[in-house]
């Protein structure tokens, strides 16, 4: 970062000489260019994921990708910089749609549903492009963005909160508000996804985990070494957080990803080749296994997943037969294992694989029509897998998955700065963040999720 950021860092963190708390996001505005709004509104709005305020996805509303498009747009000119230095990326979405090719030309095409994928790729480059514009080529000031994005967390906790509290002292007027404002709602008796808890502004409350291990432990990570008290801030929103959704009964993914982001960071934080710390580094882990473990008997529906199986818990069941669905139906035309039914084509995947699916449950002892029933319940429109995955192999078969894997480590490790290409890009906590990012993708197919971005922007510039 050169010395003009450096400056302009340390003048926006202080509230020195009497000046409001206001002055430094004040300052900010007046010493960057005008579309830099569209920048900090999109920060802003990285936890209102779940409103019927956002742009309509099967699964999510969100409203930050557009935003970020909106700066990108206001900074063509850096644009190009940005989509020749993360190239492989940019070039993505281009070969999707030539991979689609042969699945729209069999199947056909779902056109609202093939946009819907088709901007969720690009949403992804638009979060891209807007980071690396911002914070790689224009070196903007990063503390009033990152105080905008903690005090929009703080914010979105504060609503669960209310949800909270709104559920159990029975104040409808609430309730029923909240019902309305988010497009899956999880808030009252009425929910057919399982009313009675709170799930901030978040698409639905297994996304909890995705916010708080995608987007803020990496960015806690960055922080380090670069600024204690903004790390530490992190740290605390992050604790509180995670503590709150399970003490809240907000979900139960919420209980896993905490216990492997717990896992993932103490083997991040420890020197192994340290003796005390190693020595201290098992303790951390075994007392982490055994929280996991207090956590599954404290949690009713994990507890039934132990004692009864993948039936035990309706959700968890539910996860398994919407990806066996699309699964089962790349094995029903082999060819697509390679190419995917294209984009948008994930429901013709899902009614291909509906019988053959039905048999492999049945077979296994578990109830086969459930995943027969999805597939009669679905459309081109609604039909989702919840694994990000899935979604991939579905509509771009294997090589389109191969392709977004390569293009995300090649544009991971085309360094340009110099301080990134001393030390090389491979450290340990950057392989612990990529493990940490595949983990929780499991679980998420949102393609515009901003957790696979900051990654590939931000994993050169964690120092060891």
């Amino acid at each position: 970062m050169n010395q003009a950021c450096v400056h302009n860092d340390t003048i926006d963190a202080g509230n020195h000489h009497g000046r409001p708390q206001y002055w430094p996001f004040l300052q900010f505005l007046t010493t960057q260019e005008r579309n830099v709004v569209w920048l900090l509104l999109a920060i802003a709005f990285l936890p209102v994921d779940g409103t019927t305020l956002g742009l309509y996805a099967p699964f999510w509303s969100p409203i930050s990708p557009a935003l970020f498009a909106v700066y990108c747009l206001c900074n063509w000119r850096q644009l190009r910089i940005a989509a020749n230095r993360y190239l492989p990326m940019f070039l993505l979405p281009v070969a999707c749609i030539i991979l689609s090719i042969p699945g729209w030309l069999r199947f056909g095409i779902h056109l609202n549903a093939a946009f819907m994928s088709i901007t969720g790729l690009l949403g992804v480059l638009a979060t891209l492009g807007a980071i690396a514009i911002a914070f790689g080529i224009k070196r903007i000031p990063w503390r009033t963005p990152l105080r905008i994005l903690i005090a929009s967390y703080w914010f979105s906790f504060g609503v669960g909160v209310v949800q909270w509290l709104s559920i159990h002292l029975h104040i409808k007027p609430l309730t029923d508000y909240f019902a309305h404002l988010m497009y899956r709602q999880y808030i009252n008796e009425s929910s057919v996804w399982g009313g009675g808890r709170p799930q901030f502004l978040f698409a639905e409350p297994s996304y909890i985990g995705m916010h708080l291990f995608g987007v803020l432990l990496p960015l806690m990570w960055l922080m380090r070494g670069r600024d204690r008290i903004y790390a530490k801030r992190l740290r605390n929103l992050i604790v509180v957080y995670a503590i709150g959704a399970v003490l809240m009964q907000a979900g139960t993914r919420i209980v896993l990803d905490s216990v492997v982001a717990l896992l993932v960071a103490i083997i991040a934080h420890n020197s192994w080749c340290d003796k005390k710390q190693r020595v201290r580094g098992i303790a951390q882990l075994l007392g982490a296994v055994m929280l996991g473990l207090m956590g599954v008997l404290a949690d009713s529906r994990l507890s039934s997943i132990a004692e009864n199986g993948a039936e035990g818990d309706g959700s968890f069941f539910a996860r398994i037969y919407q990806s066996l669905d699309p699964i089962c139906g790349l094995l029903a035309h082999p060819w697509t294992v390679l190419t995917g039914y294209g984009s948008g084509n994930i429901i013709n995947a899902v009614w291909a694989g509906a019988k053959h699916a039905e048999r492999l449950l049945n077979g296994l002892g578990m109830n086969g029509s459930a995943a027969v029933g999805f597939a009669t319940g679905m459309n081109a429109d609604t039909v989702w897998t919840m694994c990000a995955y899935t979604s991939v192999v579905a509509e771009y078969g294997l090589i389109g998955l191969v392709l977004l894997v390569i293009a995300s480590i090649v544009s991971m490790t085309r360094v340009f700065d110099t301080a990134a290409a001393e030390h090389g890009v491979w450290s340990k906590t950057v392989i612990c963040w990529l493990v940490l990012i595949v983990y929780l993708y499991i679980q998420c197919e949102n393609y515009a999720f901003a957790a696979l971005p900051l990654f590939i922007f931000a994993a050169s510039k964690l120092r060891k």
